[in-house]
């Protein structure tokens, strides 16, 4: 007999929604949450899932953010949960994409990230 095994790790999206400002950028932004995991399989077809983690990725910034397992637990059986501030646990801290690309007028000090050449408060060129 011919047996092919072997042990991976998975990634699965969890479906939970919601918005927030974020503690990090304090622009508004969603709660992504997933789940990571080690599984083993017999034929390509998982058979067992051990060492599952949650996580909670911003959609404003890309900071992750550990989830109490409990939580986790929760919104994976599709019962009804709130994530808090205490149930989240910082593992990297992300940027908003925006910021990089942020333009500010000398003239008036208007911000924008939008490719203008010229201020759309004062028409001084940037």
């Amino acid at each position: 007999m011919l047996f092919i095994f072997g042990m991976s790790q998975g990634k699965k999206i969890l479906d939970y929604t919601k918005t927030i400002i974020c503690g990090q950028c304090e622009g508004y932004g969603r709660y992504q949450v997933f789940m990571t995991y080690s599984y083993f399989s017999i034929f390509f077809i998982p058979i067992i899932r051990w060492n599952r983690r949650y996580y909670v990725q911003m959609s404003c910034c890309n900071t992750i953010y550990e989830l109490n397992p409990e939580k986790g637990k929760q919104i994976s059986r599709r019962e009804s949960a709130d994530i808090g501030e205490q149930d989240l646990t910082l593992v990297q801290s992300g940027h908003r994409a925006a910021e990089w690309n942020q333009k500010k007028c000398s003239g008036c000090g208007y911000e924008t990230a939008e490719n203008f050449e010229y201020c759309p408060k004062c028409g001084q060129r940037f």
